[in-house]
């Protein structure tokens, strides 16, 4: 089988401890290049992981030619910048989300894929994820009848004041590290954009928002409600809090479950129907090999992105309206 050869711009703690096991992984996949900002932290990645190369600016991996893909696990600000540098540099993309802070540079971003006719894919690995299609199959099967409301919920410690999730210069806040999985979900399950969103938030004195809820109308009549947070107490080597929940009602019956996102195993969600419920499990993969192999496939096979761009603009965009709402 003939394997995309990989670069990754970055060594950042999701790369090394979720993408780039999970790239490993991947049948499709070569770690071929990895970037740090000095080439001592590049040549340790490429010592415990097995990279061909390493190098030591993310300038010198996107002028090397045997790179085909690449991904972006740098923090929100710097997602354009090089996403952009990476696409002009004619090497797909797979870029962590939120791809951008607003629907406005999305729309720049596929822009620039598209003229230099490269992919761009955003990446949610959990919407790869056999669990999270067995429930959209659920729905569409009307199970639980037609959905009439939905509630989302990622709720986590919260972070010593140096981490980039707590500080507005580099797009910090609950929305955009917590809350993108939730408004994800919901459009991803119920296919359609709100018409009406109401939201409201905590902010620290970073002025990030620490917890943000939003109720949300659709035209058809649903309606549903998502609670991202980060104010459990404050992450230490030792404890890490964090609550997933979500749930689905319809006419006939409801699905609920507290799956973690991007979890892999025998996961578990809970149909309740006619009054009888009924525990489903599903036997899930690394999601990050997943989404890495898909992408793949687009690469050689021309299939299509699972995170279309048309889906990167929705939650674009709907992010955008929650964001105005609550004056971020």
């Amino acid at each position: 089988m003939r394997k995309v050869k990989w670069g990754v711009l970055g060594t950042a703690g999701i790369a090394k401890g979720q993408t780039i096991p999970g790239m490993k992984e991947a049948k499709n996949c070569e770690l071929y290049a990895i970037a740090g900002r000095s080439l001592e932290k590049a040549t340790a990645f490429q010592t415990e992981f097995g990279f061909k190369k390493a190098y030591g600016s993310y300038e010198e991996l996107l002028k090397d030619e045997e790179v085909e893909a690449v991904y972006i696990p740098l923090p929100n600000t710097m997602h354009y910048e090089w996403t952009v540098k990476a696409l002009e540099a004619k090497k797909h993309v797979l870029c962590e989300k939120p791809l951008a802070p607003s629907e406005e540079i999305v729309r720049k971003m596929i822009e620039t894929a598209e003229k230099n006719g490269v992919l761009l894919m955003e990446a949610f690995a959990y919407l790869h994820s056999p669990f999270t299609k067995a429930i959209k199959q659920e729905i569409d099967n009307k199970t639980i009848g037609d959905v009439v409301y939905m509630e989302s919920t990622f709720v986590t410690s919260d972070y010593d004041i140096s981490n980039i999730r707590m500080r507005r210069e580099t797009l910090g806040g609950c929305l955009y590290d917590l809350g993108c999985y939730n408004t994800t979900q919901i459009l991803w399950m119920l296919e359609e954009e709100p018409e009406k969103i109401q939201a409201m938030s905590d902010f620290s004195e970073e002025k990030i928002d620490v917890y943000t809820t939003a109720i949300m109308n659709f035209k058809s009549g649903k309606r549903a409600v998502m609670n991202c947070g980060m104010v459990l107490d404050t992450e230490t080597p030792e404890r890490f809090d964090r609550i997933d929940n979500f749930r689905i009602h319809g006419t006939k019956g409801s699905i609920r479950s507290e799956v973690q996102f991007n979890q892999c195993g025998e996961l578990s969600y809970v149909l309740s129907v006619g009054g009888k419920e009924e525990v489903k499990v599903v036997d899930t993969p690394q999601n990050y090999c997943l989404e890495v192999e898909q992408f793949g496939r687009c690469i050689m096979d021309g299939e299509k992105l699972h995170v279309s761009h048309e889906f990167t603009l929705k939650n674009a965009r709907l992010m955008d309206q929650i964001l105005k709402t609550i004056q971020y």
